[in-house]
């Protein structure tokens, strides 16, 4: 059984969840504050956290790194915080989803669905050494890229970011952390620097550059790695 912590302070909002998660068969522990949540994230090692930003006694963002500190277990953000800047500042912290309330339950479950796959993928890409889709290989220890039956060229840092993305499958990378990573801390804010390489990338490996497949953007987020 899939285990949910919701991390949430309002009452009616979390019997809502509560009810809705257990009719389909997933385990729930709520958690009003986050103390509470921290205490039984380590305790019963939920599969999928969601958490409210907004709570009683820290900030989400806080209970994010907290939780990152010494767990990957997926955090879907609910929040009725709208701004670009918030949805960042929550995907830099680590969390790997954000749900704006209001919402439908039905977006909501096949959010937690995509979480719960990627969870299942990553477990299973952590000795993987071929990444393989429908237009081209990546052979991770080798560093080549197979496309067509040929080598597909590309330069060290097309290859950088495109491991970043590939050995994350289906997780949003933010432009911070892709910048940092690839180019250093200085640059965080050099955000044509991503459009140029993934513009190259898509060039040399999609179909139809431009209407990508595999290497999806997130406008004023970051990119996506889609196998």
């Amino acid at each position: 059984m899939t285990r949910v912590l919701v991390v949430e302070d309002d009452p009616q909002f979390v019997r809502a969840l509560v009810i809705n998660l257990q009719a389909r068969r997933y385990g729930v522990d709520a958690a009003p504050d986050g103390a509470t949540a921290l205490r039984f994230a380590a305790a019963r090692q939920p599969d999928v956290v969601m958490l409210d930003l907004g709570l009683p006694d820290m900030d989400g963002l806080e209970i994010i790194k907290g939780l990152r500190a010494w767990s990957r277990v997926p955090i879907l953000v609910l929040s009725a915080r709208q701004g670009s800047d918030e949805k960042v500042a929550a995907l830099d912290a680590g969390a790997d989803d954000y749900v704006t309330k209001p919402f439908s339950m039905d977006e909501l479950l096949a959010r937690l669905r995509a979480a719960v796959r990627r969870t299942e993928d990553l477990r299973l890409a952590s000795g993987t050494t071929l990444v393989e889709t429908g237009d081209f290989t990546i052979d991770l220890p080798a560093r080549k890229v197979h496309r067509s039956g040929r080598d597909v060229r590309l330069t060290p840092t097309e290859w950088h970011l495109l491991e970043i993305l590939v050995t994350s499958p289906g997780r949003l990378i933010t432009q911070k952390h892709l910048l940092q990573e690839v180019w250093g801390a200085s640059q965080n804010n050099k955000t044509n620097y991503l459009r140029v390489y993934m513009a190259q990338l898509r060039r040399k490996l999609e179909a139809d550059p431009a209407h990508p497949r595999f290497l999806i953007t997130e406008p004023g987020m970051g990119y996506r790695f889609e196998g």
